[in-house]
């Protein structure tokens, strides 16, 4: 088994013992973003896998958006970045 190069760690381990690796990661041409996969992107800059610049980039997000989903996150867990209750929770 061959690994690519990357910059940056594979895998990091969150606060509650769970390993993060890269493979977790959502696919570069998502389209379809559901709350799991905003927190997972989320979690993966915040613990220092994916930079924020490498995650716009990868992702097709703007910056904008992707602070949106932090402030989510931070304020009302993944269940913030749900759509259907997005107007509860603004």
């Amino acid at each position: 088994m061959f690994l690519k190069k990357v910059d940056g760690p594979r895998q990091v381990t969150l606060p509650d013992g769970k390993i993060l690796t890269r493979a977790d990661l959502p696919p570069p041409d998502t389209t379809r973003w559901i709350a799991r996969r905003k927190a997972l992107v989320v979690r993966a800059v915040a613990h220092g896998l994916l930079s924020q610049e490498e995650a716009v980039k990868r992702y097709g997000l703007s910056d904008e958006e992707f602070s949106l989903w932090c402030k989510a996150v931070a304020d009302h867990g993944e269940a913030g970045l749900r759509v259907t209750k997005l107007k509860s929770y603004r």
